[in-house]
Order: structure tokens, then C-alpha cells, then sequence
């Protein structure tokens, strides 16, 4: 993988020429002279998904200077090199291999050597049989009750990515009960030991390297609670599971070792629910649904590894946000679900794209004068129109938005869809355009005027021009919701090679666990040496003045 600086690239130099030449340049005149915009500025996606890029402050200049920055930054060959598994993470010599766990043509990948499908599809075929039992009553807790509730207990990527999806894929949904714990915060699991029937009750412990503070914290606080309750350690090898690499420390927790599923240090935590630690997803919507959630994401997988990146969605939705954050300074990507159960949708893809690019190192281990990751936020449907979309409108900030929504709904309410969507169509035309088109009727010229001062309505006057992408699916589904995520994920990907970033290690999660361990120590009283600076050292004294007076 070659180390390339993007801004002494020739292309970044043209495109930086390129931008101070249309960076005034309007959306209305570009959809004026152009009839066939939105025909040259979307891509289907095997009819299922629609990807509309036309509404960006972009021109067929723009994408054409955006392409060759792909062909500098060798994306083509990085792409081969993830897919094929050399150690593309570098800092911790690993390779990236989530792509596999969904190769549904089963054909050899290599990790150092070695063939991992074989291994991956015999973790999956534990998985579906053990999800067989739980699902159908064969699984029985230790006072011979079938099993009702599943509790996951993990952090991070093992359990924002499950708990999206099983959210996402709530019409899916079976009778088990799906609950997710990951807060260390007491208040987040003392729910579940008031009110869990732990005779009825499988706890999930998803912790890549078993030794993540938060997890086994709440996992041995409920371990606590359940031999208290069961009276025979015996017991815990009818509720206690383990999805983990390592094995060793499972079994010491007290996991016999047909309850243990393995996961590979070459599958990074924030693109895991594909692995065993989709393990909660399975037991909420059935291993045939989880089925096609990977054969959703190996189709994009496909698309993204073979088709020219003109046509290429996860390339061009990655080329256009470099565009906005480098060179009109955006600094943040909006993520706009217009659909309930993507609720989480937002949340997913911040943690997938802050952990991944949020990096000011780059490859060569130089400190970068270009911006890399951008700030994701988001919200669902018309929530976000009566909270953010005001400063969006009519604030000092250029927000790109990506706005996503299903056709056809699983409510049977379809008059509240045709509502939704209309809210959905409407925010992208009135970003982009603004009142252009209502002051037209009204014989009101604003086309290139800022300025309207007709009974105040300045106040009202929105200049549009604010851009988005619309991604439209044609229904909620496992498959569909496999492919939207991983279009996500190779964008990412996308971003981090051109950016000449490694996207797939998170040494800025690792500095606050290090430094909340000694300072554990320091609240357990196991010592009063204070070598912090006077504000954290100020904190420290109050907080343990206040517990001992207190």
C-alpha cells in the first residue's frame, strides 16, 4: 500500500484550482443547464437502492478531478489488498478481513497463509445451530425453562453495530426479548439484575479481547448476581456465552468451551456484527434473515472491489465528502434516517468513521495539514426538522446531509409514509434550492441576490444551495440494510486510503483506559500520590472529600 500525501498530488492541486473557480457557483443553475442531472448524477445499485448526488455543489469537472485524486492515491490496488488480506493495518500488523465473514462464494482468503473461510463457516454453523435451540425451545435454562430473554453485554463496536441492526430489523423480530448492556454506569445494567429472570435468560459477553474494563465489569457484577441466585456454578453453562479471541481468559471467567464463539484479531470491533458478535442479531431475527444481511453486504462488497469507480457508489459518496471537508472546510456530515427503526443508523456510522479516520497521523507517521475524518452527527426523520434542520436552513454552517429512507414501509399506517416521505423529498429540494422557485411564482428575482427586503422578509429568505445525497431503498430489509451498511463501511474505507491515514486501529481509544486505570486505583484509596495536573488533581480531591464526609 503506497504512502501517498494527497495534497502533493497534481489532482489535489487542480482541484483546489478547480474549487476556487465554482465554489460560488449554484445549484440552480447547474440543474438549469444541465436537463439530464439527476440521470448523470445517480447510480442504481442491483434496483434495490437508489444513490441521487445530484443535488452537491458539484460538476462533471468536479467528479473528473475527484477520480484522477483515486488514480494518484492507488485506491484500486489498497482495495485488492484488503480483499485479499495483507496486513493493510499496519500498526498492528493485521490483516482486515470483515469482507470475509460475508463471502457468500466461499472462495479462499488468506491471512498469513492461512485459508480463513473454513474457520469462519464453521463459527457460523455453531452459531445457526445453537440459535436453532435458543429460538425454538430445545435450549433449556437450568430450571428447565426454554429460554426468553438474551442480554448482550459488550462496548463499542460489539454493541452499537448489533443493536443497530436489530433495531433496524425490528419487523424481523421473533419473541425473544433482545436486550443490550455497555455503559460501565450502573444505572445501565441495574435494570436487568431488578427485573431479568435469570432461570429464562442468556447472557451474551462480546468482548473481542475479554478484557475490556466495561464488559467484564458488568459481566462479573452479573455472574454476582446469578450464582447468588441459581446456587450452583454448574448453572452458568446454560446462560453464560462467550464471543471472544480469547479463548483463554473466557474459560477462566468460568465459560465451558462449546460456549464460546471465536472471533479473529484481523475483524475490527466497529465492523464485527458480521462475525459472532452478530450472534444477538441471529437470536432476535433468525440465522436465514442474518443470512441475507451478509449476502446484502458481500453484493455491495462485489460492487465496490469491481465496479469503475465512476459508477462506483461507496467511491463517489467518499470523493464528494474529501470535496466538502477539504475544500469547503464542512468539517461535519450529517446522517438523516427518514425511518423509526434506523433510529440508531447515526450513532453506527459516527462510531464507524470517527474511530476509523478520526486521525491526524498520516501513513508515513507525519503529522497531517489536511483534514481527515469528519464530525458525523444525526438524527431520525422529522424529529431532526423540529430540532437541527433550522441551522441547517438558515445557519452560518454548510452541512452535507445524507438523507436515506425506505419506499415501501413495514407499517400498515401508509398514510403516515406518504407523510414521512413528503417531509423526506421536500428538505432535500428546499436545502438545495431554497425559495427559489416559490419566489419565481411570485415574479420575485432572487436568483443572484442575497438581499430581500420586502415587509421583512429577509427573515424568512432561504438562499439554499446546501447539499445531499439521497439514498432511497426500496424497503427495510436484511439484505437491503447489508448493503447500506456496508456501502457505509467502504466509503470509510475510501476516505482513509486517499487521506493517507490508517483507518483500522483506535489508539485514541486505548490513552483514556490507561489513564482510568491508575486513577481507579487512586479512588479505591490504594494510594493519595495526585501527579496529574491542578485541575484533574483539584477533581480528584473534591471527589474523595465529598465520599468520606458523605
Amino acid at each position: 500500500m503506497k504512502n501517498i500525501i494527497p495534497i502533493e498530488t497534481n489532482s489535489w492541486k487542480k482541484l483546489n484550482n478547480h474549487f476556487n473557480k465554482i465554489k460560488h457557483v449554484r445549484m440552480i443553475d447547474l440543474f438549469n443547464n444541465d436537463a439530464n442531472r439527476f440521470k448523470n448524477f445517480s447510480i442504481t445499485f442491483k434496483n434495490k437502492i437508489l444513490v441521487d448526488f445530484s443535488k452537491n455543489r458539484i460538476t462533471n469537472e468536479t467528479i473528473k478531478k475527484l477520480l484522477n485524486l483515486t488514480i494518484e492515491t492507488n485506491l484500486s490496488e489498497a482495495i485488492e489488498l484488503m480483499f485479499t488480506g495483507k496486513k493493510i493495518n499496519q500498526t498492528e500488523n493485521r490483516s482486515v478481513l470483515h469482507t470475509a465473514l460475508r463471502n457468500r462464494a466461499n472462495t479462499p482468503v488468506y491471512s498469513n497463509g492461512i485459508d480463513v473461510m473454513p474457520m469462519i463457516n464453521t463459527v457460523l454453523n455453531n452459531m445457526e445451530n445453537f440459535s436453532y435451540q435458543v429460538i425454538n425451545g430445545i435450549w433449556k435454562g437450568y430450571s428447565g425453562k426454554s429460554i426468553k430473554n438474551i442480554v448482550n453485554i459488550g462496548i463499542g463496536g460489539s454493541d452499537l453495530g448489533p443493536k443497530m441492526v436489530t433495531q433496524a430489523l425490528k419487523p424481523y423480530k421473533n419473541h425473544l426479548n433482545i436486550y443490550y448492556i455497555s455503559n460501565i454506569d450502573g444505572n445501565d445494567i441495574s435494570s436487568i439484575l431488578d427485573n431479568n429472570h435469570f432461570e429464562r435468560t442468556i447472557f451474551l459477553i462480546s468482548s473481542k479481547n475479554f478484557q475490556t474494563e466495561e464488559t467484564i465489569t458488568n459481566a462479573m457484577t452479573i455472574k454476582k448476581y446469578f450464582l447468588k441466585k441459581a446456587g450452583n456454578k454448574e448453572f452458568m453453562n446454560k446462560h453464560f456465552i462467550a464471543i471472544t479471541s480469547n479463548i483463554k481468559q473466557a474459560l477462566k471467567f468460568g465459560i465451558i468451551q462449546k460456549n464460546i464463539f471465536q472471533i479473529w484479531d484481523w475483524v475490527g470491533g466497529r465492523y464485527s456484527l458480521w462475525s459472532a458478535m452478530g450472534l444477538s442479531i441471529i437470536l432476535s431475527i433468525g440465522f436465514d434473515n442474518f443470512n441475507k444481511l451478509l449476502h446484502g453486504a458481500y453484493d455491495m462488497d462485489q460492487h465496490f472491489r469491481e465496479t469503475k469507480f465512476e459508477n462506483n457508489i461507496p467511491v463517489i459518496l467518499a470523493l464528494i465528502g474529501i470535496w466538502y471537508n477539504n475544500f469547503f472546510n464542512t468539517e461535519t456530515e450529517a446522517i438523516l434516517p427518514y425511518d423509526q427503526y434506523l433510529e440508531y443508523l447515526p450513532k453506527y456510522i459516527q462510531q464507524s468513521n470517527m474511530e476509523s479516520n478520526g486521525k491526524n497521523i498520516d501513513r508515513n507517521g507525519n503529522k497531517v495539514s489536511w483534514q481527515t475524518g469528519p464530525i458525523i452527527w444525526g438524527e431520525t426523520g422529522t424529529n431532526g426538522q423540529h430540532s437541527f434542520y433550522q441551522l441547517i436552513h438558515q445557519g452560518t454552517k454548510l452541512i452535507p446531509c445524507d438523507f436515506i429512507a425506505p419506499i415501501n414501509t413495514h407499517s400498515h399506517l401508509f398514510h403516515h409514509h406518504k407523510i414521512l416521505l413528503s417531509n423526506f423529498f421536500a428538505q432535500t429540494h428546499a436545502l438545495a434550492f431554497g425559495e427559489y422557485f416559490i419566489k419565481q411564482k411570485n415574479n420575485i428575482c432572487i436568483k443572484n441576490s442575497m438581499k430581500i427586503n420586502i415587509n421583512n422578509s429577509q427573515f424568512k429568505y432561504f438562499e439554499g444551495n446546501k447539499p445531499s445525497n439521497t439514498i432511497l431503498l426500496n424497503k427495510i430489509t436484511p439484505y437491503s440494510l447489508g448493503a447500506l451498511i456496508a456501502l457505509y463501511e467502504h466509503k470509510i474505507f475510501t476516505q482513509g486510503i486517499i487521506l493517507n491515514i490508517f483507518s483500522f486501529d483506535q489508539w485514541g481509544v486505548e490513552l483514556g483506559k490507561n489513564v482510568s486505570t491508575e486513577i481507579l486505583n487512586i479512588l479505591k484509596n490504594k494510594t493519595n500520590i495526585l501527579k496529574y495536573d491542578s485541575s484533574t488533581n483539584g477533581l480528584i480531591d473534591f471527589y474523595n472529600y465529598f465520599n468520606r464526609n458523605h
